[in-house]
């Protein structure tokens, strides 16, 4: 939806050793990796100098900033940047990872970020993105974007 709105290139990371499919499996690693400091490794790679403005779309896991993303932010130096976060969350919100992201990106602009409430993987209820739900989260999108001056 930000891209229909501003254009850009898409990146999905992809780790070098992906996380398991079933969710407690994930949710037990991704605690493990927060606790110990872990950054999984990447087998994205970007070449950040084509870009001046990045926007940077993350899922809350555990209230934190997941860890391929603290793996990217850690791999990838946005100084002089201008980064704008975004997430879903499961009705709780951003917990730490917007003030995570600002603590990574020390020498960026760190743009007014967005949240809205996905699915809710734990209870097997999964974020369709359509109908009634999908207008509401374009709007919200559009809001966002138009208060950024987008």
């Amino acid at each position: 939806m930000i891209q229909e709105q501003v254009g850009g290139d898409l990146v999905e990371l992809e780790l070098v050793n992906p996380y398991p499919g079933n969710y407690q499996a994930i949710v037990a690693q991704v605690a493990r990796e927060n606790d110990s400091g872990f950054l999984p490794p990447l087998k994205t790679k970007v070449d950040i100098s084509k870009y001046d403005l990045i926007f940077l779309g993350f899922p809350t896991w555990g209230m934190k900033l997941p860890p391929p993303m603290k793996s990217f932010l850690n791999e990838n130096d946005l100084s002089g940047k201008t980064v704008i976060p975004f997430n879903t969350n499961a009705g709780y919100g951003v917990g730490s990872s917007f003030d995570q992201v600002k603590k990574l990106c020390p020498n960026s602009v760190i743009l007014k970020g967005f949240s809205i409430k996905g699915g809710i993987e734990r209870d097997g209820i999964l974020f369709v993105m359509e109908g009634e739900k999908e207008k509401q989260a374009k709007e919200e999108v559009r809001k966002w974007l138009n208060e950024l001056s987008f």
